[in-house]
């Protein structure tokens, strides 16, 4: 009957690790992955409308504090983000920045 048990129990856990990565692939396809057809865009989101933590002032979507802040970022179109233009002669990066911090 032990045996039973233990092969029960082992399925189980097999199945939860499985379900598991499976909704950690797909969130983080959703949530800021790394999609062929969006690239983070760091220094282009308005306050509070950032897509997730970046560094010191973020902790995720939603967190920046100041408008372009340089270390948070956002999702946007492949091969758009440095062409994007903003307020006083900044543009998009693809790494973060050192402007704009809180």
């Amino acid at each position: 009957m032990k045996t039973i048990y233990k092969q029960t129990a082992g399925l189980a856990g097999a199945l939860t690790l499985a379900v598991g990565a499976v909704s950690l692939t797909a969130n983080n396809a959703v949530a800021g992955g790394h999609s062929s057809e969006m690239e983070k865009c760091f220094g282009v989101s308005e306050a509070g409308k950032n897509d997730c933590a970046a560094g010191p002032g973020t902790t995720c979507s939603g967190s920046s504090v100041v408008d372009y802040q340089g270390n948070a970022w956002k999702l946007v179109p492949k091969g758009t983000c440095e062409s994007i233009e903003l307020p006083g002669d900044r543009k998009g990066s693809l790494t973060a920045l050192d402007r704009d911090l809180p």
